[in-house]
């Protein structure tokens, strides 16, 4: 019956298959001689219409169609960590042996290396019920991650045959299950898992704890919970990629997932090459130990990058799975959305706003909806945070995937290009940015940091709109004209903007800094501000506290205080008593 459906018309990368009855829709398909992975994504009584996921140059009419009665899916198993795939899970290194710097079309090399022997403890016995989500062995993936092999989800049983612990390929028999019906199924070190569907979970929690990222803009002004969903939009050069890399090398997520969905070769050799040169602080292993790469740059094919971000996520809910703390990047949705509007510019659809499909809404929900702090289904807890990118044209961020991202997400990170250009980063403007976890993290933090922490938060950002406030005036007349106190609120924005805001990746003080630390410097310039308020409302004038250089000093404090001397925050506290009391003297 299969070998009669043939391709009929081939439009880009859409396939079109006449009078075909045996596809199912969403079915993962081979295309044409050379197999090329496609996926069923409409069928009528007359046609049915096949996504293909690599070039389709070279395809001719009448060319055979095989179905593989199965969704699109990736294989799941040890061996993810500190690989790379492209964006339908076929690792890049194989690919290079087998055809050098570029993938050859219908490339078949399998996911995970099939002949690797792992290490396997097994955990369970015979006679032991097992449902899905237990975990019935565990192996040593990399030095700082240790994989556990799970029952899948619909799956329960009681086991019926154990094999010993000791050194398996991927699809060796390990676990033996027998379910209520008498069926038997055999238990490998891998699973297959459809990448559209998401992974159950036992329930999901709430978002009480921050994702720590040691980038003082986010952890103190715009806090993300683990599980949580941000946007990072920028116009070209304002540094997203940048800001991702820095969230990737430095949050305290167990696991990294970056997905470069559409953007440029050289911004993904850029990652690997800092990740494996990087050393991971909490282990001091390489970051690769610990991270996953789906490259799917601008000159492969569109559709690919479709499948890549929905294959990203797959890979974070199966860690996530295992109780651990997950951190996907997607950079960027924006070329996402392109490629579903070029995908529906084929299938000639009626186009909604700047020619994006009208799903366009539904599909980015799809993707952020699937994040979130769960209690995994053997009874642990883990996490997967969705930080995704977004590449608006010229910076208009009221384009339709930013405001549709905004419907969907809990944290804005809007980045700004004149910040950008004036080499402040991360470009991340605090008046058009927002999160909205504050009210779930601030037991986290009255409990951890004190309430002093959030006050201290609080003023900041109160400082810094008065500051914006005033700056508008400042524009029109000039800031002579203002009196003493609102000048003392510009200098200290100033000292708030350049030595709190502003962070410094390659200075190895500021790169990461703890919350105790961000705490502190806060605590300081707040008091260097209240203390010079008192002295201004006794009418000495702000020139004479400006002449001390306290401002310029705490602007640098950031460098001139290491992480782990936070006593010498004292002595600036000290100092700032001497000199002010000195003026009043």
């Amino acid at each position: 019956m299969e070998s009669n459906n043939v391709i009929f018309g081939i439009n880009g990368p859409v396939v079109t298959v006449k009078n075909a009855s045996c596809f199912s829709m969403m079915e993962m398909v081979y295309v044409g001689s050379e197999k090329l992975v496609g996926e069923v994504i409409g069928i009528t009584d007359k046609a049915t219409t096949i996504q293909v996921y690599e070039e389709t140059t070279g395809l001719m009419p009448g060319d055979p169609v095989t179905g593989t009665g199965a969704p699109m899916n990736v294989l799941l198993g040890p061996g993810i960590i500190d690989n790379i795939f492209d964006g339908i899970e076929r690792p890049l290194k194989a690919i290079e042996e087998e055809s050098g710097a570029f993938i050859k079309r219908g490339s078949s090399v399998p996911s995970l290396d099939t002949e690797k022997l792992w290490n396997v403890t097994v955990t369970v016995k015979v006679g032991d019920k097992l449902v899905g989500g237990d975990i019935y062995a565990t192996i040593p993936e990399t030095d700082i991650i240790e994989h556990r092999c799970m029952v899948s989800p619909d799956l329960k049983g009681e086991v019926v045959e154990v094999k010993q612990s000791g050194k398996y390929k991927l699809f060796d028999t390990i676990v033996k299950l027998r379910d209520d019906l008498g069926n038997i199924f055999d238990l490998s070190l891998c699973q297959k898992w459809p990448i559209r569907t998401p992974r159950p979970v036992r329930q999901r929690l709430s978002s009480s704890v921050p994702l720590i990222t040691g980038q003082r803009i986010i952890d103190t002004l715009f806090p993300i919970s683990k599980g949580g969903t941000a946007a990072i939009p920028g116009g070209f050069g304002t540094g997203k990629t940048m800001t991702q890399h820095q969230l990737a090398k430095w949050c305290d997520a167990d696991i990294i997932v970056y997905v470069g969905c559409g953007e440029r070769g050289n911004e993904m050799s850029q990652v690997l090459d800092e990740f494996s040169e990087l050393i991971d602080p909490k282990s001091n292993r390489p970051m690769t130990d610990r991270t996953v790469l789906i490259a799917n740059t601008s000159n492969m094919p569109v559709a690919a990058r479709e499948a890549s971000i929905y294959t990203g996520i797959t890979l974070a809910e199966y860690y996530r799975d295992m109780g651990y703390h997950v951190a996907i990047m997607a950079d960027s949705t924006s070329r996402w959305a392109e490629a579903l509007r070029e995908i529906s510019g084929r299938l000639e659809e009626m186009p909604a706003e700047e020619g994006f499909p009208a799903y366009l809404p539904s599909r980015l929900s799809e993707f952020y909806e699937r994040a979130g702090r769960v209690e995994i289904l053997s009874g642990g807890e883990g996490s997967v945070t969705i930080i995704g990118a977004v590449s608006p044209q010229g910076a208009d961020f009221s384009e339709p995937v930013t405001q549709n991202t905004k419907r969907f997400i809990r944290c804005f990170w809007a980045l700004d290009k004149s910040l950008a250009y004036s080499r402040h980063y991360p470009a991340i403007n605090w008046m058009d940015s927002y999160s909205e976890y504050f009210t779930d993290l601030d037991p986290w933090f009255y409990k951890n940091l004190g309430s002093d922490f959030i006050r201290y938060r609080q003023k900041i950002s109160s400082l810094l709109q008065e500051e914006s406030r005033l700056m508008e005036i400042v524009k029109l007349i000039g800031a002579d004209v203002l009196p003493d106190d609102q000048k003392l609120v510009i200098e200290t924005a100033k000292v708030i903007r350049v030595g709190f805001l502003q962070q410094n990746a390659f200075h190895a003080e500021d790169t990461y800094v703890p919350l105790e630390k961000q705490k502190l410097m806060m605590k300081t310039i707040l008091y260097l501000y209240n203390k010079a308020s008192h002295i201004i409302s006794l009418a000495v004038p702000i020139s004479k506290i400006t002449e001390l250089g306290l401002f310029d000093k705490l602007t640098k404090m950031k460098y001139d205080i290491p992480n782990n001397r936070l006593d010498m925050f004292d002595e600036y506290i000290k100092e700032i008593d001497e000199k002010l009391s000195s003026i009043n003297a």
